[in-house]
């Protein structure tokens, strides 16, 4: 896909969030979840890596799209993030979604053995990570539930991969709609404004692959030029 210019895609991200009319859990003014039971030590970890680049609560809050209040929430266990949420969040600290979640594998082990990594839950995404840690890209098997990301528009650098393993998958890339069967994948520039959802009532489950890139174009994109509602 050829190279398009950051800013025209970032004000495209901006043209879909205002067709959506608000933003769903996981950005831009999520409604309350649940506490954060499910992913011990995470809330410390977010609190700790912010920290650790320099960022005050009201500057990563806003390059990832959050209120500073819903992030002091995540970062003292009272509400959990999702997974689209950890993504954002391990994109500007310079992680990855299983090290903020606490997982440690050996480092630069080639070989990734079945049953290596337990799956965790996030707002009812279920993930297991496919790959190992330390490296340029990231590898995750996600469960996706029914409807999630109906609504949810998301710009950012990089480069993204998707394979359907089980259910219907509806992606948006930019102006088109794709509707994904198992053994279809998708392989696109992440600075397209994208959503995916699963059509049937079980779910999707797929491999997802993302590329962790760093780029001024972040802070463009998730920056305050995109409003909460």
């Amino acid at each position: 896909m050829p190279r398009a210019d950051p800013e025209r895609f970032c004000l495209r991200g901006k043209k879909f969030a205002s067709q959506a009319g608000s933003w769903p859990n996981g950005y831009m003014n999520p409604p309350d979840g649940g506490a954060a039971d499910e992913l011990p030590g995470i809330a410390p970890r977010l609190r700790d890596l912010r920290q650790s680049r320099g960022l005050t609560l009201e500057t990563a809050a806003q390059r990832a799209g959050l209120s500073p209040a819903h992030l002091s929430r995540l970062e003292t266990g009272r509400r959990q993030p999702s997974l689209p949420m950890l993504l954002g969040l391990a994109r500007i600290y310079g992680t990855t979604v299983s090290e903020l979640l606490g997982e440690t594998p050996p480092e630069r082990d080639a070989i990734i053995r079945g049953g290596t990594f337990e799956g965790a839950e996030a707002d009812g995404w279920m993930y297991r990570q496919a790959g190992g840690s330390g490296r340029a890209m990231q590898a995750l098997r996600v469960r996706v539930p029914h409807g999630a990301q109906s609504d949810l528009v998301r710009v950012h650098p990089g480069e993204e991969w998707l394979y359907v393993l089980a259910g219907h998958l509806r992606v948006w890339l930019g102006d088109t709609v794709h509707d994904l069967a198992p053994g279809d994948s998708a392989h696109f520039d992440s600075l397209t404004p994208h959503r995916i959802t699963a059509v049937d009532r079980d779910g999707a489950e797929l491999l997802f692959v993302h590329t962790l890139m760093q780029s001024p174009a972040a802070e463009l994109c998730l920056g305050s030029g995109i409003h909460r509602r």
